[in-house]
């Protein structure tokens, strides 16, 4: 395990690889009592962390407050490999852009989305998850 990719390898070159192409990623928080809560969601790589947008009733944003610790991943393969798998610290950003206004994030889900200002006014709350250790395999 460690705290940064390395593309020079060709697990690290993969792993950044699915990062940029991937559209869903699993993001797990933990509540006050201590039950974990995953959701997939929308994300964006930025090559330094998890870029994404939230709700702002959504419980993920009272456990990031409660605890920044939290989960990332990707789907394995349907054998159980190709494991992608970040552990981190979470907290929001309130500089972040709007999705409209994030112009990576928009050519990564125009096909999905064709109006970002849906983003804008339904998940205006940033969100980055800085890594502190991947598991890749």
């Amino acid at each position: 395990m460690t705290a940064t990719l390395d593309p020079s390898t060709k697990q690290g070159a993969r792993a950044v690889d699915r990062l940029t192409t991937e559209v869903i990623g699993w993001m797990t928080t933990v509540t006050a009592d201590g039950q974990p809560q995953s959701s997939p969601l929308w994300f964006l790589w930025t090559g330094d962390d998890v870029f994404l947008y939230s709700q702002t009733t959504a419980p993920r944003l009272a456990n990031i407050a409660a605890d920044p610790k939290v989960a990332f991943n990707l789907h394995t393969d349907p054998g159980g490999g190709s494991v992608i798998s970040m552990e981190g610290t979470a907290r929001i950003d309130p500089d972040g852009p709007l999705a409209s206004n994030n112009p990576p994030y928009v050519a990564k889900y125009s096909s999905m989305l064709p109006d970002p200002t849906y983003m804008d006014r339904e998940y205006p709350v940033a969100i980055r998850i800085t890594p502190t250790r991947w598991r890749i395999g």
